[in-house]
């Protein structure tokens, strides 16, 4: 069985005090409401971390963060190095989302190398990948995301394969209120899902979680939930109400 993922990413998102408070509110609703066979994950930002990570303590929620350094250490003013993210008891990393993709230039050569200082300390990677709506349009988005998971992933062991998340993100359906259809989150969860099997077959491929990340929301969510190879969500703008949080984490 794949794991039932649903991972919150709160982006430059919450004040430490916001972030206080809506922690609590996704771990008290959380006692009776969520499944024991789904994931929670709230990627915060990098200064809650820490805190956040002592309210999580007694809870079956795990700690996330949204990115990560590619060094191990060193003077790299301003970064994070993986070995601080295990340190406070972070569990999970967003890498490549579209925003660090596009605002911060981060190509898949940089992605590969933070995949693999991640998957040495033994965080899980939540690798994300998608097109924008140009390519969508030219009906190139299949190739487009191969090629993305390809140039970042495909140099990895099967053994290191299996140990990431991968999360699909069609760029224009991200905070612009559109959301693909269920049937075209599917076709591209599967052709994602087809290209794993192709490089390290069936077993490695059926045990990979594939993430949705575009715009879910408590309304869309169980749809899009149902799809065959729609293992969860990585949700933005939903993840910051905790009702529409939980909501969407009991929509499986």
């Amino acid at each position: 069985m794949r794991k039932k993922i649903i991972a919150g990413n709160w982006k430059m998102n919450q004040t430490l005090e916001e972030g206080k408070i809506l922690t609590s509110e996704v771990v008290n609703m959380g006692k009776d409401e969520l499944r024991d066979d789904v994931q929670v994950v709230l990627c915060a930002p990098f200064v809650h971390l820490t805190t956040l990570q002592a309210m999580l303590t007694d809870s079956s929620i795990a700690l996330g963060a949204q990115n990560c350094s590619n060094h191990a250490s060193g003077a790299y003013t301003g970064e994070i190095s993986v070995a601080m993210l295990k340190s406070v008891g972070t569990e999970y990393v967003i890498l490549g989302h579209s925003e660090r993709r596009e605002y911060f230039g981060e190509m898949d050569s940089l992605l590969a190398e933070k995949i693999d200082i991640t998957l040495e300390h033994s965080l899980t990677p939540i690798f994300c990948c998608g097109e924008p709506l140009v390519v969508r349009e030219k009906d190139e988005q299949l190739a487009y995301v191969q090629s993305q998971i390809e140039k970042s992933l495909f140099h990895l062991s099967a053994e290191d394969f299996s140990k990431i998340v991968i999360a699909y993100e069609p760029i224009w359906a991200i905070g612009t209120g559109k959301t693909a259809t269920s049937d075209q989150a599917q076709e591209m969860h599967a052709a994602i899902r087809k290209q794993i099997t192709d490089q390290y077959g069936e077993e490695v491929a059926n045990g990979i979680s594939i993430l949705y990340g575009g715009s879910m929301k408590p309304g869309n969510a169980e749809e899009l939930l149902s799809c065959l190879d729609v293992d969860g969500g990585l949700i933005g703008g939903a993840s910051l109400k905790s009702r529409d949080f939980v909501d969407i984490a009991k929509s499986f």
